[in-house]
């Protein structure tokens, strides 16, 4: 215990006594360059993990793709479309946003009337003929 107390108190002491005393001074250049490759083979590690990584998953979806298809084939199904919707884009700014033409806000009171009108007529239909009297 007492040797690790010393070391922590004259040890940093005695390293920067090594450096100026024993001097060639190229010791913190080639440290640094040292820890710069190996900063660089570790990022080309990562990189290239990644790589066999994607590659793998790749692989491996063609493979599921392919059984996919042979189960289509076998049962006769038809492959589902993907229907890619696009998500309404806000405005970044409610205060910006495209002012609306009078016609505009004119179909649209018009279309609030007529929900009105069949949420208020179509619910007293549907009690007296039944589940099916207000369809569209």
């Amino acid at each position: 215990m007492a040797a690790f107390v010393a070391k922590q108190m004259v040890g940093n002491k005695l390293n920067a006594v090594k450096g100026a005393v024993g001097g060639d001074g190229g010791d913190d250049e080639n440290d640094k360059e040292k820890e710069e490759e190996a900063e660089r083979e570790r990022q080309e590690a990562i990189r290239e993990a990644e790589e066999r990584r994607k590659e793998k998953h790749r692989k491996m979806e063609e493979e599921r793709e392919k059984m996919r298809q042979e189960i289509r084939d076998k049962y006769n199904i038809k492959k589902k479309e993907e229907i890619v919707e696009q998500a309404p884009q806000e405005e970044p700014n409610p205060l910006m946003r495209k002012k609306k033409t009078p016609e505009e806000l004119a179909a649209e009171a018009e279309q609030e009337d007529l929900d009105d009108f069949t949420s208020k007529y179509c619910g007293r239909a549907r009690t007296l003929f039944g589940r099916f009297a207000c369809w569209k």
